[in-house]
C-alpha cells in the first residue's frame, strides 16, 4: 500500500437530509448546537438546511453560517432562481459558503414529477448552475435519482453543469436502488466520459433502502469519488442515509482495503451520536454499528472469556477510538463463570471454586427469568447464597486463602516476603494483555475454559 493516502471529504447532511427523517425535525437552537458538535467532529462540509423550505430553516442556515467558521457550510436549493437566491442570502456571511443545487434526471421523475423533457432538464440544470456560480464560487450539483437515470443522459447533464461552473458533482442513489458493483461502475463511467471531470470533485450520496448505503458509498470511493455525503447514526429519508461513523471507521479499521483518510476526530463520534439522539428523541438502535449500546457489549460466555484475556479476540476497534467510555460485559443466561467471577470481584467479593459453582448455578436460573442480571440482583443473590463469613470473601481484606485456592500466586509465608497489601478489587491475576486487561492463570483457565465454551458464539 502506498504511503500516501487519498483524502476523502466528509459532507455531513444530518441537518438537512437527516432532519427529513420522520420525527427528526430540529429548531434553530438545536441545529446550531449540533452544528458546533459536527465542527468538533471534524467534518469538512456541513449541509445546514434547505433555506427556501421555511423561515425557520432559513434562519438556522444563516445562524450556522455566521458562527461555524472552519467547515464549508452548504445550503440546498432546487434548480430555480428563488431557491438559489434564498440559499445565497442565508449563506453569504459564511467563511466558506457552498450552494448545493439539485434537479431530478431519471425518466420517471421527469415524466411524473417535473413533467419536463430531457432537453428541458439539461437546459434548466445548466442555467441554474450558471446563476448559482454568479453568486458563489463553490457550487455543487446533484442529479436526483441518478442511479435510475439513463447513463448516457446522465453524462449529458453532467457535461452541461461542469461547463456552467459546477465544482462538485454529487451522484445520489436517491431511493437506495443500486448495489456496490453497479454503483462503482457508474462512477467509473462518469470519470471516463464527462468532459472536464478532472477539474471537479465526484461525490456519492447513498440511501439505505436495501441496506447497502455504506457499501455503496465505499464502492464509489474505490472507483474514484472523493467526497461522501452521510449522516450521524445514518438518519434520513425512509430507511436513512449512509452512516458517517460506519464509513469513517471502515476506512480506519481496514486501511489494507480502504487506503483513505478523513479529518474526522474519532473520539467525538459517540458524543455526536448521543447529542443527535437527545435532540430528536429518536434512540439509536441497540445493535447499530459503532454507536449502538451493544456495539461494545458482550454476553456470551465464550466471548466474555476471550475478551477478558484480550479484547482483540472479539473487538476490531477500541471503544475509546470512537468516544465510547468502555466495553460492557452483560450478565445474562449465556454468560460464563469467568465473567461472573470478575463481576463479583468488582462488587467486592471473591469466591473459591466450589462457592463460585454454587453461585453460578443460581445465577443461570435467575438469568433465565429476568434476561439481564443487574448489580443489585447479583448482590442479593450473593447475600442469599453465602454469608460474608463463609466462602464469599470481601476483597477489602487480604485474600491469602483465596490466592492459595487459585494457585496462581504464592503465599507471603511461602515466599518469605512481607505480607501483601489488601488486594485491589479488580483484577486479581498478575498477568495482563496488550490492553491492560488481566489474564487468568493457567490453572484457573483449565478449570473454567470448558464451561465458558459451552455457551458458544
Amino acid at each position: 500500500m502506498s504511503a500516501e493516502r487519498a483524502r476523502i471529504t466528509i459532507f455531513d447532511t444530518t441537518l438537512r437530509d437527516g432532519e427529513q427523517s420522520p420525527g427528526c425535525s430540529m429548531n434553530r437552537q438545536e441545529k446550531l448546537h449540533l452544528a458546533h458538535q459536527l465542527d468538533r467532529l471534524g467534518v469538512d462540509v456541513i449541509e445546514a438546511g434547505f433555506p427556501i423550505a421555511s423561515d425557520g430553516d432559513f434562519e438556522s442556515v444563516k445562524a450556522i453560517a455566521a458562527v461555524v467558521r472552519r467547515p464549508i457550510i452548504a445550503g440546498l436549493a432546487r434548480a430555480c432562481r428563488p431557491d438559489i437566491e434564498s440559499a445565497w442570502e442565508a449563506l453569504k456571511e459564511a467563511a466558506r459558503p457552498r450552494i448545493h443545487v439539485f434537479l431530478a434526471t431519471s425518466d420517471i421523475h421527469l415524466q411524473y414529477k417535473l413533467r419536463i423533457t430531457r432537453d428541458q432538464c439539461v437546459e434548466q440544470a445548466r442555467e441554474a448552475i450558471r446563476f448559482a456560480k454568479s453568486l458563489c464560487d463553490d457550487v455543487e450539483f446533484s442529479p436526483e435519482d441518478a442511479t435510475r437515470t439513463d447513463p448516457d443522459f446522465l453524462c449529458r447533464v453532467l457535461d452541461a453543469v461542469v461547463e456552467a461552473g459546477a465544482t462538485t458533482l454529487n451522484i445520489p442513489d436517491t431511493v437506495g436502488y443500486t448495489i456496490p458493483s453497479e454503483f462503482g461502475d457508474l462512477i467509473t463511467t462518469i470519470r471516463q466520459r464527462v468532459k472536464g471531470i478532472e477539474g471537479v470533485v465526484i461525490s456519492a450520496h447513498c440511501h439505505n433502502d436495501l441496506g447497502m448505503a455504506v457499501a455503496n458509498a465505499l464502492a464509489a470511493v474505490a472507483a474514484g469519488a472523493r467526497q461522501v455525503e452521510c449522516t450521524i447514526n445514518g438518519i434520513g429519508e425512509r430507511a436513512g442515509n449512509a452512516s458517517l461513523e460506519e464509513i469513517v471507521m471502515a476506512m480506519r479499521v481496514r486501511p489494507d482495503r480502504f487506503a483513505y483518510e478523513t479529518g474526522v476526530v474519532g473520539d467525538q463520534i459517540f458524543a455526536a451520536s448521543q447529542m443527535l439522539s437527545e435532540i430528536t428523541g429518536v434512540p439509536v438502535q441497540p445493535n447499530k454499528a459503532i454507536t449502538g449500546r451493544n456495539a461494545f457489549a458482550h454476553e456470551a460466555g465464550i466471548h466474555q472469556d476471550g475478551y477478558l484475556k484480550n479484547p482483540l479476540t472479539y473487538e476490531i476497534m477500541t471503544p475509546q477510538s470512537v468516544g465510547v467510555p468502555d466495553s460492557k460485559l452483560v450478565l445474562g443466561k449465556h454468560s460464563g463463570r469467568h465473567a461472573l467471577s470478575i463481576r463479583c470481584e468488582q462488587l467486592g467479593y471473591q469466591f473459591d471454586r466450589r462457592a463460585l459453582d454454587d453461585i453460578y448455578r443460581r445465577f443461570v436460573r435467575l438469568a433465565d427469568k429476568i434476561k439481564k442480571v443487574e448489580d443489585h440482583h447479583l448482590l442479593e443473590l450473593i447475600r442469599d447464597t453465602h454469608k460474608p463469613s463463609g466462602s464469599a470473601t470481601p476483597l477489602i481484606e487480604p485474600m491469602v486463602a483465596a490466592k492459595a485456592a487459585v494457585g496462581s500466586v504464592p503465599s507471603p509465608e511461602a515466599s518469605g516476603e512481607p505480607a501483601a497489601e489488601p488486594t485491589k478489587p479488580f483484577p486479581v491475576g498478575p498477568q495482563t494483555n496488550a490492553f491492560g486487561v488481566p489474564v487468568p492463570s493457567d490453572s484457573q483457565h483449565e478449570q473454567t475454559q470448558q464451561e465458558d465454551y459451552l455457551w458458544g458464539v
